[in-house]
């Protein structure tokens, strides 16, 4: 009987796969110390009194994230008292949106958004914002709390880091003969330059649950939570196009169709109300996302500031489209461009020689999405870290990826500064950088591309005898909790009750 996520596995040891046994990059790595470890060596260490072993693998990775946020916590301390004079929120690198739109969206007076101030960001994320700002301005009212913006953030940065140890648990419960993949997420740069940039961690932890509920085949929950993070993002309703590629494929609809309607109900829900209630507030955030031009890092703006030497930058094409200020040109365009990307990874999934898994083609569909794009912010990156673990957990492309983007968001400090008067680099710079993260991604898909292609060289599939952990229904058959394809029982044998 497969068992909950909560209770231990008792997977046997051989079947948990070692990076430096399977993974080129790291093994290289692991020259350097020695060389991998042995089947005695991995069996033996850290055993308890009973004869288990407490350093687990997935308690490892769970003190990795804990650890790679504190430090992250650290990194954003010098802009926790809100007094950010001479620039020092760009000079540290600490600025975060979760400080700033406190005092912006109106939380330190006690505005409950949307009811009383217009937020820019849809429902559930308005409400995470309201539920935990709200009780520090009133703490702060009655001299409880001295330093509003500091306890908000802090607040903030222990919620926000509990859905990101969720995301990392999630990973771990899909990956459970491979769960040093999930490492790849806990010790990624870009989670520790990005995490509480914004409120995205809320949404990558509730996409996360919903992926495991549907490797669990239980369609109504996976709907249920990728309906939440909906309403907290747009990105998760990406997914279903993953989901509607494999059902063409596979010809199993009726999954898709129950998890369609659970997210929508749920996204209904949330937004229904607000909507009801304060439309021109609920509108906002999609009016402001149809209005907003060529944004920093994107293709377009790599178009309109590209160096052309003699001082000239930008080619006139993209500049007019930026110059447009209901932008109608500039929508058509990234939405054509992103829509035929989609028919291209449609293409691809229907031609493979087996059918993609579920996070190589979530993980196309939202790189594709930002690549094409005309808006990229710096946190963005955090939708796209745990799908590219699940997708390809290789370190070698990550790692270059994860490089590209930390010299991303470096640069991207340096053009806030010149752009607020104080010139640090040529433009150039930055422009190079917005090119090499874009680069970098495009390798990274690259990647999973040639392993939908050649699925023999797809390491998850050959961890799990060429199934998807993913992939819910469209597996032939269950998986049990070792990622192994469920025996059936012999002839004559009673029915067990199955939990999941």
């Amino acid at each position: 009987m497969p068992m909950s996520l909560g209770q231990p596995s008792g997977r046997p040891e051989h079947l948990v796969d070692e990076p430096a046994n399977s993974d080129r990059f790291i093994g290289g790595l692991s020259e350097s110390i020695g060389g991998p470890l042995g089947n005695h060596a991995v069996r033996s260490r850290f055993r308890l009194p009973g004869g288990g072993r407490f350093w687990t693998p997935a308690r490892v990775v769970l003190l990795l994230i804990c650890a790679m946020l504190s430090f992250h916590w650290m990194q954003k301390a010098p802009c926790r008292d809100a007094a950010w004079t001479d620039m020092k929120q760009y000079k540290y690198f600490c600025y975060t949106d979760v400080l700033a739109l406190y005092y912006a969206e109106g939380l330190n007076e006690g505005q409950v958004p949307y009811a009383d101030h217009q937020v820019e960001y849809p429902v559930l994320t308005g409400a995470f914002m309201g539920v935990l700002g709200l009780p520090v301005h009133d703490l702060h009212q009655r001299g409880v709390v001295q330093n509003d913006g500091q306890a908000f953030y802090d607040l903030n940065a222990v919620v926000l880091g509990a859905f990101g140890i969720a995301a990392v648990a999630a990973t771990l419960a899909v990956r459970r003969r491979r769960p040093w993949d999930a490492a790849m997420f806990a010790v990624a740069p870009a989670l520790f330059v990005s995490a509480t940039v914004n409120w995205d961690l809320f949404t990558v932890g509730l996409t996360a649950v919903a992926m495991v509920y549907w490797a669990k085949r239980k369609p109504i929950l996976a709907g249920v939570f990728l309906g939440l993070a909906t309403a907290a993002k747009l990105y998760p309703v990406l997914i279903l196009g993953a989901l509607l590629v494999l059902s063409i494929r596979t010809g199993k609809w009726r999954d898709f169709f129950t998890v369609v309607g659970a997210g929508v109900a749920t996204w209904l829900a949330v937004n229904l109300p607000v909507a009801f209630l304060y439309y021109d507030s609920w509108v906002k955030f999609w009016e402001f996302n149809q209005l907003r031009g060529i944004d920093w890092g994107t293709l377009w703006y790599i178009g309109a500031h590209f160096p052309r030497g003699n001082g000239q930058y930008g080619f006139e094409f993209f500049q007019r489209l930026d110059l447009d200020p209901e932008h109608a040109t500039l929508n058509i365009l990234y939405l054509g461009l992103f829509l035929i990307c989609c028919a291209g990874i449609l293409i691809l999934g229907l031609t493979a020689p087996k059918e993609p898994r579920l996070a190589q083609l979530a993980f196309l569909i939202v790189a594709a999405f930002l690549i094409t794009g005309k808006v990229w912010s710096q946190q963005y990156v955090l939708w796209l870290v745990p799908l590219a673990v699940l997708a390809r957990p290789r370190w070698g492309a990550f790692l270059a990826w994860q490089v590209a983007e930390v010299l991303y968001f470096v640069s991207f400090y340096g053009e806030l500064m010149g752009a607020s008067g104080r010139q640090v680099f040529p433009e150039g710079v930055f422009v190079l950088a917005s090119i090499l993260r874009l680069v970098t991604l495009g390798v990274l898909a690259a990647y999973v591309i040639r392993d939908i292609r050649h699925p023999e060289e797809d390491v998850v599939r050959q961890t799990y005898e060429g199934e998807d952990p993913d992939g819910g229904s469209y597996n032939e058959e269950p998986l049990d909790e070792h990622g192994l394809l469920e025996e059936p029982p012999p002839p004559g044998a009673p029915a067990l009750a199955k939990s999941g």
